[in-house]
């Protein structure tokens, strides 16, 4: 029979919308949840209900109903939002063997954490806002609530960490926190760098992102680097059959293309060439050429577009629950070599009978003071950001995770440091490479040896517990390192593939970045202005976003295998985990026929919401603050206060004025950060946010913690990111029993590199 991930799970969940989504993902995994609402009624309006309560049990419950008592004595995990409107607020004491996660804008103690914040102001906190937008304008979120998704991922994962560590204890998830780390280490290294961030309109860096095309818009980034020189040159191919002039395009050498050192004039030239072939073609004209030709370009989608995706069809992602037709049903796709896992998805919400199910299998607690994944070890291949993100969750709390590299075929983000002025590290001096991969290993093998191959096989069978990935489709498979061949040998494996658009259907093998991913799963259409160019959420946001459902996947892959002896292989999409997240946008056009796009920062439900420019601080003019009425109450206090011109009065004070006097009075407003005052940010710094480490040849430097604290169970990191090769000597002596004669045999034959 088979048998879901989390099956006997039982969650309660009593908060807000993040906390309904985290409940969700856990829910989709295999665990019963009972959504908890107090008597009049849910807060989530209609489709974000639709969305976020699939396969739950909704229960009205007053907060003193003994249901409640005795749905909360059974719990193994509760998810609540303390001090949010219209949910309940409640004494963790009355479920002493659950996990109780608390999801708060920023953290359950310290100077701000009785703020009050929705989407808008954890965004405005976490230096991403002020990185997303055009120059000229304020600072914009994502219409969608962006932070409520990155959250949501996470708090489920932060939900298995505590349960695997098998002490029932407070959660405590900042979704500043959470939002900070998906700038991708530049805040950490504003010390180093300088860069407080800034907006760039349709830019990354120097050069053009988001390029208009007949009907629409599309993504395409025209930067250097090997992984792009193939797209560079197929773009030039395209644009001179076209009939376009092409010449500053044929003329180029793309093997050593820089965007960061060619001239104005040289970029101006072959972006007025690409720009000219994108505005002749429809979005889907370019990504039928896109697909055919390998060329990484993607069209800015929409739900029209998302609902008409051939790849989506050959997954299945979309299909009925409760009544709808096309529902967007998995953000991973399981199977197993015995057959036995079931898929992830909702189900139908069950009767009465079954609101509280088996008891779960308590895990044996771990000694005191250790980290809650301590003794778990996980084997990492791949590059760039989307898996390293997904397995630093575990290297930050107790795995040992051990990346498996290449000198000669580096990680894209070493590489990328070859290209930087003035570094005199070479690959090691590579500083997202290196704040991706805090606290783990490395081990460097030339996977095209035989010999190499063998002793990956040997740390499967012998050491690891899990199989993490990230690579193209066929790679795995072409080293003999694919699910079916390593479950061949360690049937109970639990494995993790995790890359673009998944590992079946026919664009399984298009290639992309985050920048891509954005477009496909619609974030993009979804951020900037409705009367200018779409802008895409900072930080090419699937690169961010997609990991920590990765991370929730891979937790609960152990926990089954920890429960059941048997193994399970995990196909995360980028795109699908990203598109999952905006659930509630697609059925508004599914089930309403609305199609919402990017509106600035207006929120349809609110009476006021945005951002305002506020005094110059040190000099500085580009300052400003988000505000946000959600009552006709709330919007009369702040006329009583700023008057009917809200910017007016904005301008002639502070942010942390305006901030403290509003949040004096009950109404939502916290300063726009830019990456220099995250560092002088008082709640980061009573959470410990940046941590001190040193690396070999960088120097000492900041790390990020993630967004949650487990109040049983520490957390950080132990040494920074690893160097190549670090730890060879460890791997194949301690681990595999090598001698050194043995091991500097496999040097001599280039199988250890």
């Amino acid at each position: 029979m088979a048998q879901r991930l989390l099956a006997d799970l039982r969650v309660v969940d009593l908060g807000g919308e993040p906390s309904a989504r985290a409940a969700r993902v856990l829910g989709d995994l295999g665990a019963t949840v009972v959504r908890v609402v107090p008597p009049t009624g849910d807060v989530l309006r209609a489709n974000v209900a639709r969305a976020w309560n699939a396969g739950k049990q909704v229960v009205p419950l007053a907060s003193d109903h003994p249901d409640l008592d005795e749905l909360l004595a059974a719990a193994d995990v509760v998810f609540d939002s303390p001090g949010a409107d219209g949910t309940h607020q409640l004494d963790p004491a009355r479920a002493p063997g659950a996990a109780w996660v608390s999801i708060t804008p920023f953290g359950l103690d310290g100077p701000r954490a009785s703020w009050r914040a929705s989407d808008l102001g954890v965004m405005a906190s976490s230096g991403n806002m002020f990185c997303t937008g055009d120059p000229d304008r304020a600072p914009v979120r994502c219409t969608e609530p962006a932070a409520y998704a990155h959250t949501a991922g996470e708090a489920a994962y932060a939900a298995l960490s505590a349960l695997w560590s098998g002490v029932p204890q407070r959660v405590d998830v900042s979704m500043q926190e959470v939002v900070l780390v998906a700038n991708m280490v530049a805040p950490a290294n504003f010390p180093k760098t300088g860069n407080r961030g800034g907006r760039r309109g349709a830019n990354i860096g120097r050069t053009r992102e988001i390029w208009p095309a007949l009907d629409g818009f599309v993504s395409f980034g025209l930067r250097g680097g090997k992984a792009r020189v193939a797209s560079l040159e197929t773009i030039t191919k395209l644009v001179a059959a076209d009939g376009i002039p092409a010449d500053a395009l044929t003329s180029q050498d793309w093997i050593t293309f820089n965007q960061n050192t060619a001239g104005d004039e040289q970029l101006d030239a072959i972006a007025t060439a690409v720009a000219a072939y994108f505005s002749r073609h429809t979005m889907q004209e370019l990504y039928d050429i896109a697909c055919e030709t390998n060329l990484m370009l993607a069209p800015a989608n929409s739900p029209k577009e998302i609902y008409a995706s051939a790849q989506l069809a050959s997954r299945e992602f979309f299909g009925p629950v409760d009544g709808i037709e096309r529902f967007p049903r998995s953000f991973v796709v399981v199977r197993s070599a015995d057959g036995v896992a079931a898929p992830v998805r909702p189900e139908s919400a069950g009767g009465e009978s079954d609101r509280i199910p088996p008891t779960y299998p308590r895990s044996p607690p771990i000694p005191r003071g250790s980290k809650a994944w301590e003794g778990v070890h996980i084997l990492e291949f791949g590059a760039g950001a989307a898996g390293p993100i997904a397995t630093r969750y575990f290297s930050e709390n107790g795995a040992i995770v051990l990346r498996i590299e290449s000198r000669t075929r580096p990680d894209f983000l070493r590489a990328m440091a070859l290209a930087v002025p003035d570094n005199p590290h070479g690959l090691e001096g590579a500083p997202m490479y290196d704040g991706l991969n805090v606290g783990k290993r490395n081990l460097t093998l030339n996977l095209k040896q035989p010999a190499a191959v063998e002793i990956v096989r040997r740390l499967v069978v012998e050491w690891a517990d899990a199989v993490a990935e990230n690579f193209a489709p066929r790679a795995m498979k072409s080293f003999g390192l694919d699910y079916d061949s390593l479950a061949a040998i360690k049937p109970d494996l639990v494995m993790m593939s995790a890359c673009l658009n998944g590992q079946t259907g026919p664009h399984k093998d298009y290639p992309g970045f985050g920048g891509q991913g954005s477009a496909l799963a619609g974030y993009n259409a979804l951020t900037g202005w409705p009367d200018r160019e779409p802008v895409g959420p900072y930080g090419t946001i699937t690169d961010s976003l997609a990991p920590r459902y990765v991370a929730a996947a891979l937790a609960a892959g152990l926990h089954y295998r920890r429960r059941t002896g048997h193994g399970v292989y995990l196909d995360v999409s980028q795109v699908e985990s990203a598109i999952w997240t905006l659930a509630p946008w697609l059925l508004d056009y599914e089930i309403d026929g609305v199609l919402h796009l990017r509106d600035g920062n207006n929120h349809r439900d609110a009476r006021l919401h945005g951002a305002f420019a506020c005094l110059d601080e040190d000099g500085i003019r580009d300052r400003w603050v988000t505000i946000a009425c959600w009552t006709d109450d709330e919007l009369a206090r702040l006329r009583s206060i700023a008057g009917d011109d809200v910017e007016s009065w904005t301008r002639v004070h502070t942010r942390a004025v305006v901030a403290e006097q509003l949040q004096a009075a009950g109404i939502e407003a916290v300063p726009v950060h830019d990456f220099a005052d995250l560092h002088d940010d008082p709640q980061l710094t009573y959470r410990g946010h940046f941590e001190r480490l040193e690396h070999p040849f960088l120097g000492p430097g900041l790390y990020e913690r993630n967004g949650f604290r487990l109040a049983a169970c520490p957390g950080g990191y132990d040494r920074a990111g690893p160097t190549l090769g670090q730890d060879n000597e460890w791997a194949l002596g301690e681990l595999l029993g090598l001698s050194n004669a043995e091991i500097d045999a496999l040097r001599t034959t280039g199988a250890v590199e």
